[in-house]
């Protein structure tokens, strides 16, 4: 387990914009070359706490430049409101998308932060009428919002979870249609996608998302990588993150070094076939 007090040499992400985006990528920035690749995703493709997240290790695998514009918390919505990141992806030779989870999005219900997408907005008329008993003041992220929605009634949190997964299937779609080339959607959690559940709680990442979506983009890419982090992997915990105490939980529930290592290795197969 590693620990880096705030003040005393936290891992330095090297934060970098593309374009006339305002969202602070991980650096170092990439040289865009047209044979580079991008990377779209959420934390994990960040790589919080990770040293040496698995684009930069992709890159090392390659020799091509990698364009890490994942970013923490990131849903479908970031990149469909960053004409410049898209620009970026369009470009690449190769773009691999993370599947991020369907809460960090705008929909018929509720409203995020275009950027920040995890950041809960507003209630829309349809979310109050369907949960008059609650108290929106009380949430300023999705998470939070979907946990305490879920356990006021799980039958009516199915009809939100409904619409979340519509609107991430209709976003997703918009997304890889953009995006000429050749493409790899990305699974990276630590357990593979689930069939759709009844009342299921909102719970894991990606947040709602289940194989059914996930077979349903299968046609718009070139290639599926499904990694799941194994109990070998976890078994490691924490080890070589670099996180201060106070952000121990949040490290513990991420990949860690291990994980990125073996994901990089798989990505470098697939893209050399």
């Amino acid at each position: 387990m590693a620990y880096v007090y705030q003040g005393g040499g936290a891992l330095d992400y090297r934060a970098c914009h593309y374009g006339a985006s305002r969202v602070q990528f991980r650096g170092p920035q990439a040289r865009l070359d047209g044979n580079h690749i991008a990377v779209l995703g959420g934390t994990e493709t960040y790589g919080k706490f990770i040293p040496a997240p698995w684009p930069d290790l992709l890159s090392r695998l390659t020799g091509a430049e990698v364009a890490n514009l994942g970013a923490v918390n990131a849903g479908v919505d970031l990149y469909l409101n960053e004409p410049s990141v898209m620009e970026v992806a369009a470009k690449a030779r190769v773009t691999v998308v993370q599947v991020m989870g369907a809460h960090n999005l705008s929909n018929r219900y509720y409203a995020v932060h275009p950027r920040r997408n995890d950041r809960f907005l507003g209630a829309t008329p349809l979310l109050r009428t369907l949960f008059r008993e609650a108290d929106f003041t009380e949430y300023n992220f999705t998470r939070h919002l979907l946990a305490g929605l879920h356990r006021i009634s799980s039958q009516r949190f199915d009809r939100l979870a409904e619409e979340l997964r519509q609107c991430w299937l209709l976003k997703m779609r918009m997304l890889l249609q953009e995006l000429p080339g050749r493409k790899v959607l990305l699974w990276f959690a630590d357990q593979a996608p689930r069939p759709r559940e009844p009342h299921a709680s909102p719970e894991g990442d990606p947040m709602l998302v289940t194989r059914e979506m996930v077979d349903a983009m299968r046609h718009l890419v070139t290639d599926y990588v499904e990694l799941v982090v194994s109990p070998q992997m976890r078994l490691t915990g924490t080890e070589g993150m670099i996180f201060s105490a106070m952000e121990e939980p949040a490290a513990l529930s991420l990949p860690g070094p291990s994980a990125h290592e073996e994901l990089a290795t798989e990505l470098a197969r697939v893209l050399a076939s």
